[in-house]
């Protein structure tokens, strides 16, 4: 029935264009045809996607009222509840805004096709800093910010690939001779001359694996594909040359936990300490090394994105957010020691850590690549001398002990 009803409706259709094609003009015709096309577009399509509804989100008020609450001259919040709400100061915020701005174009306010003005950068902006800082998802921005989902996500993936891509060459970068003087000085001043520092893994559960894939990665698994000691290995590591107990080293060295291996890279906590001196340096050991895993914590803190269940579907969008996490954690980290400290004066941030007798050469980094492969192996070989690690441990024992009692003689 309803197919006869919409044969005889297409015919009826026929015989009227023809009857209009024999008797109106050529302009008449070309403005029925543009009516047919436009009635034909209003049925198949009902917003800027199939299927999809336009919803007036009112764009510009959520603009104006993100504006007022924290960007006006006299905002509605203070500096202090920004900082808790953005994780940085509102200076430090606007200068990424304005750099990512800059960079990628898709930040830039811009109207549509009916003029209207679009989203403002700072409400995209904000959107992304949301969802990293407080680890929601993308619908929940909608409400304050007057943004779409999926442009809430899409806001996010560009932000964090342009903060990658601005200041990841500063913020994401190997150590350079200054940053290698100052942790020798740190490692010296705390008992442990040639430490460069104290290594460990976070776990960051992705909610949407592969099931193929879970519980594939480890510390030891991470390690195995970690860049650290690749300059090491091709004889392009600072030199580090220090003495312990008439015993000379070439390699400075990281502190570490029980699963890792026995490398001689790596300074272990001795698990049951027995007597005075092992007591003591376990103590000290676990001491310093709690410094990765309060710094791992504070990461966490402040991006909560990587600390619950990750959401995103392919690895390389995990890559980025985690790597565009830590180059803000590490310029709010420069941005607030700029407050207590002139940090562009070395000797002015290295005796905050070292006593004014301890002197150390300035360590220069060299990026030349070996040609040799047998230097390659002998260096693969040198990291993982069990031998040397253990001669480090016991040094490193005897030495904090003699620390140990000069502390109380005096």
């Amino acid at each position: 029935m309803d197919q006869e009803n919409s044969a005889s409706s297409s015919d009826g259709v026929d015989e009227e264009f023809w009857d209009l094609a024999n008797s109106s003009s050529d302009e008449d015709l070309m403005n029925l045809q543009i009516e047919a096309l436009q009635e034909k577009g209003r049925r198949r399509r009902r917003g800027s996607i199939p299927d999809r509804i336009y919803k007036d989100r009112q764009r510009l008020q959520g603009h104006e009222t993100l504006f007022k609450d924290y960007f006006a001259e006299n905002p509605v919040h203070e500096e202090v509840v920004f900082r808790r709400r953005f994780r940085m100061h509102r200076a430090l915020f606007l200068l990424i805004l304005a750099t990512v701005e800059a960079h990628d174009s898709y930040f830039v306010q811009k109207r549509d096709s009916a003029g209207r003005l679009g989203l403002s950068s700072l409400q995209k902006v904000t959107a992304a800093m949301r969802m990293l800082a407080y680890g929601i998802g993308a619908d929940a921005v909608d409400d304050y910010l007057r943004i779409g989902e999926s442009t809430a996500i899409e806001a996010m993936k560009r932000f964090v690939q342009a903060v990658i891509s601005v200041f990841g060459a500063e913020y994401l970068r190997k150590p350079t001779s200054d940053d290698i003087s100052r942790l020798l000085l740190i490692g010296e001043s705390r008992g442990f001359p040639g430490m460069l520092g104290s290594i460990d893994c976070m776990h960051w559960k992705w909610k949407n694996c592969p099931v193929a894939w879970k519980g594939s990665h480890n510390d030891i698994n991470v390690l195995e594909h970690s860049p650290l000691f690749a300059d090491l290995r091709e004889g392009r590591a600072p030199p580090v040359t220090y003495k312990i107990n008439d015993h000379e080293y070439t390699m400075g060295y990281y502190l570490a936990d029980g699963i890792y291996p026995s490398w001689a890279t790596f300074v272990k906590t001795i698990p049951c300490p027995q007597g005075e001196k092992a007591k003591n340096f376990a103590k000290a050991q676990e001491g310093c090394r709690k410094d990765v895993e309060r710094a791992f914590g504070v990461l966490q803190a402040r991006f909560a994105i990587v600390r619950g269940p990750a959401r995103c579907w392919d690895r390389e969008t995990l890559q980025k957010i985690m790597k565009a996490c830590v180059i803000m954690h590490n310029m709010i980290i420069e941005d607030e020691r700029v407050e207590r400290i002139a940090h562009d004066d070395l000797e002015t941030l290295a005796r905050q850590y070292a006593e004014p007798d301890i002197e150390i050469d300035d360590v220069l980094v060299s990026r030349n690549h070996t040609i040799e492969f047998e230097e390659f192996i002998s260096n693969h070989l040198r990291i993982r001398d069990r031998g040397t690690h253990t001669m480090l441990q016991a040094d490193l024992v005897e030495h904090l002990w003699q620390h140990h009692l000069a502390n109380i003689n005096n």
